[in-house]
């Protein structure tokens, strides 16, 4: 096997095991998740700091990740006694491994941003070829 190769079905897990892993992968790499995490590394921030951070997110969807992540231990909300009440949210410890990997992924994307977008629009004429031709 390369270096490359991982086994990302590993024999051995039950259909369940596999059914919560793609459950946890698919909310780890939800792209808002991504952000706020990406945001939240930079250490404990309010509400309205992540709202401006995470360009294109909704309050509602930035409220969403939010309760999600905290009810994953990923996060969590800090509520102080001020008037109004002031909120921070800060990653957990667990919630921190995740910044090298997502980190990783965000170089990667960068790395292999403008080939794809060169790809996908070679492919989109091409298809655009093939059904004028049908």
């Amino acid at each position: 096997m390369s270096d490359t190769h991982i086994d990302v079905c590993e024999g051995g897990h039950s259909p369940e095991e596999r059914r919560a892993f793609a459950d946890i992968l698919a909310h780890i790499g939800d792209k808002w998740t991504v952000l706020v995490v990406g945001v939240l590394a930079h250490g404990p921030m309010r509400y309205s700091q992540i709202f401006k951070l995470v360009e294109g997110i909704s309050q509602r969807m930035l409220t969403l990740t939010l309760k999600s992540l905290e009810r994953d231990g990923l996060v969590t909300r800090t509520v102080y006694p001020t008037n109004p009440p002031r909120v921070d949210y800060e990653l957990t410890e667990r919630g921190k491994t995740l910044i090298v990997p997502l980190h990783l992924l965000w170089t990667w994307a960068q790395a292999n941003r403008t080939a794809i977008e060169g790809t996908r629009r070679d492919f989109d004429q091409q298809r655009s070829k093939d059904g004028a031709a049908a």
